[in-house]
């Protein structure tokens, strides 16, 4: 599963020709959440509020990229990463 970014030790990925809904999975510690790129709600799991409340505004940020990230994904192409939360 490729990394698409990370920061404050939370790592964001998203999977090849993964189910629908479009959406990437965030990974802090033992917990991880997946987050739908549509309207970023959860799809499933959680993580601590802090680090859920960072994964959030880092998507805010990334949301039109992780879109297209994901089209790229479905046809199996070479993922960039996405800069960190600034």
């Amino acid at each position: 599963m490729p990394e698409i970014s990370s920061f404050y030790g939370i790592r964001v990925t998203m999977y090849y020709r993964d189910h629908q809904p479009p959406h990437f999975h965030a990974e802090y510690g033992d917990d991880e959440i997946v987050i739908v790129i549509a309207d970023l709600s959860t799809y499933a799991g959680s993580l601590p509020k802090r680090a859920h409340r960072l994964v959030l505004e880092w998507a805010i940020q990334h949301q039109t990229a992780l879109g297209g990230l994901w089209t790229l994904a479905q046809a199996q192409q070479p993922l960039s990463k996405l800069p960190p939360l600034s």
